[in-house]
């Protein structure tokens, strides 16, 4: 069982990561990594509306009628998705601004619906939780890193979520910032880059 659990858990930090493995949830992963602050908050939301959705809708399986479990699975997650809203406008409220109308559509990300139709709704609990927890753990890595990369060399900065903090020239003052990268463009450029790296170490 102990084995199972931390399978589940493990697969979606590199065998199932969900952007560069799954091409999952790519709307944020491209608009919400501007900044490390944007990807990191985002990435968090996400896990914390992921964990608590596969949790209800694993317990709720066995309750909910299969012809309208779409709807139920959206409503479930919907809830956790005001919970987060509202604990992000009390206690983070810069950074719930910064994340705009993409922290509302958490509802539609493909990553939630996803888990909750594929694993939550077939599974018990407690390996909901570890598939739920390494889902939203590799999501916001990725976004961490991605974000990482386009603030740095995009804007030559580096802002940290929660605490209103940033490192000004961290290339240092004569570095001339990419500011390509920041850009929409940028954002395609940068994801293809990465899902090719991904690739490559996953053949090897």
């Amino acid at each position: 069982m102990a084995k199972s659990v931390m399978q589940e858990f493990t697969k979606g930090l590199w065998a199932e990561i969900p952007p560069f493995r799954l091409v999952l949830g790519l709307c944020p992963t491209l608009a919400m990594t501007q900044s490390f602050a944007k990807g990191v908050g985002m990435g968090v939301a996400v896990t914390f509306v992921l964990v608590l959705s596969n949790a209800l809708i694993s317990m709720l399986r066995n309750v909910i009628p299969k012809k309208v479990r779409i709807a139920c699975f959206i409503i479930v997650i919907a809830t956790f998705v005001t919970i987060v809203e509202l604990l992000m406008q009390a206690y983070a409220y810069p950074l719930f601004t910064q994340l705009g109308i993409f922290l509302p559509l958490i509802v539609v990300n493909c990553i939630l619906l996803g888990r909750a139709e594929a694993f939550a709704a077939k599974n018990r609990v407690v390996p909901s939780l570890a598939d739920g927890l390494g889902m939203g753990i590799g999501f916001t890595l990725s976004l961490s890193a991605l974000a990482a990369f386009r603030e740095v060399f995009g804007a030559g900065t580096l802002t940290f979520p929660f605490v209103e903090y940033s490192i000004q020239n961290v290339l240092g003052a004569s570095f001339q910032p990419f500011t390509f990268l920041v850009e929409a463009p940028g954002a395609f450029m940068c994801l293809g880059l990465m899902l090719c790296v991904m690739n490559l170490l996953g053949k090897k």
